[in-house]
């Protein structure tokens, strides 16, 4: 009787203690990633207007100048990091406007139904600037940020240049950052239009479990047959199009959908579509070089490929970035 009864409350600590986890884990969210609101000055300044919270990194010199609306991925809020690239942008002559799209103050935390009227409106004030040239638009996102680009470009033809780095092919599940939630409740469609969700691939179990997040979306992308109004139709678009991706990328299979992309642009006549496609690289593909001394440089490889392999990725890459702006966005001839 004693082994019995202790075994009895040995099991009933053990659910006890299960359940509590699962409220710290649900109170707590520990697996969601910090977001940060990153500071516009002394190079730009905080946009409030018209529902939009974002940094605008005006451009330097004079005369009209090509705009660039900026996105990143699932960290929300307005990361140091894209907010570098948007000043590297603006020291190359462009005009940028980095939006948050979710998870900032006064924004859902959860990247479920995003209004993609939060894109129209950001592109319509960038466009209404005195010194940008609303003629010579064109959208840069990465992860997330990059299927939101892409989203948008298929909606505003008049948009001039895309690039899109760890692109998706398709409009996923959302992402709720609470894994509890994730598991009992799980989120709808990541875009909204029109206060409707939008046509989504929800997420697929994958045969095995343990591997990298990216088996979840590549198992998920075999049921693509079922969901075909999930595609992203890129056809729609008639700007040139850049795609940036990591063959080691153990987030999501970045260059398997830019393949996807490509296929359906040439099969549809169109838009241009260019892949850059690096070896030994992973969702930390595209950004600006990062030097060894710097302590980040030790986290490159945190979501597939190498450490060496993406800073050389970065560096190939960036350039390429910047010309094919300057390019699409250059002013028609006189």
């Amino acid at each position: 009787m004693r082994v019995l009864r202790f075994l009895f409350y040995t099991v009933l600590v053990l659910i006890g203690l299960a359940v509590a986890g699962g409220v710290a884990i649900w109170a707590l969210n520990p697996f969601a990633p910090e977001v940060v609101v990153a500071d516009p000055a002394p190079d730009g300044r905080r946009v409030k207007d018209n529902g939009l919270i974002a940094n605008y990194y005006p451009p330097q010199g004079n005369g009209k100048r090509a705009g660039v609306l900026l996105l990143g991925g699932s960290e929300g809020g307005l990361s140091p990091g894209v907010g570098r690239m948007a000043k590297a942008l603006q020291a190359k002559g462009f005009a940028v406007l980095q939006v948050s799209y979710f998870a900032a103050p006064g924004q859902p935390a959860k990247l479920e139904f995003v209004p993609l009227e939060t894109f129209d409106r950001a592109l319509e004030w960038l466009k209404a600037q005195p010194e940008v040239d609303a003629a010579r638009i064109g959208i840069v996102g990465g992860s997330k940020g990059a299927e939101a680009a892409l989203i948008v470009a298929t909606r505003h033809p008049d948009l001039r240049a895309v690039v899109a780095a760890m692109p998706s092919s398709v409009a996923w599940q959302g992402i709720d950052w609470n894994i509890m939630n994730m598991i009992f409740n799980p989120p709808g469609g990541s875009w909204s239009l029109g206060g409707k969700p939008i046509p989504f691939l929800p997420y697929a179990q994958p045969k095995e479990y343990g591997g990298p997040v990216a088996d979840i979306y590549a198992a998920s992308l075999l049921e693509l047959p079922k969901h075909q109004d999930a595609i992203i139709p890129i056809e729609k678009t008639r700007a040139p199009v850049l795609l940036i991706c990591g063959k080691d990328d153990t987030l999501w299979p970045a260059c398997p959908m830019a393949d996807q992309v490509k296929a359906r642009a040439d099969a549809n006549g169109g838009p241009a579509v260019t892949i850059l496609a690096y070896d030994n690289a992973g969702h930390a593909v595209m950004g600006l070089p990062v030097d060894k001394s710097n302590p980040s440089y030790d986290r490159l490889d945190s979501l597939g490929g190498a450490d060496d392999g993406n800073s050389a990725a970065r560096a190939d890459g960036w350039p390429k970035i910047v010309a094919h702006l300057e390019t699409a966005l250059a002013e028609a001839p006189q």
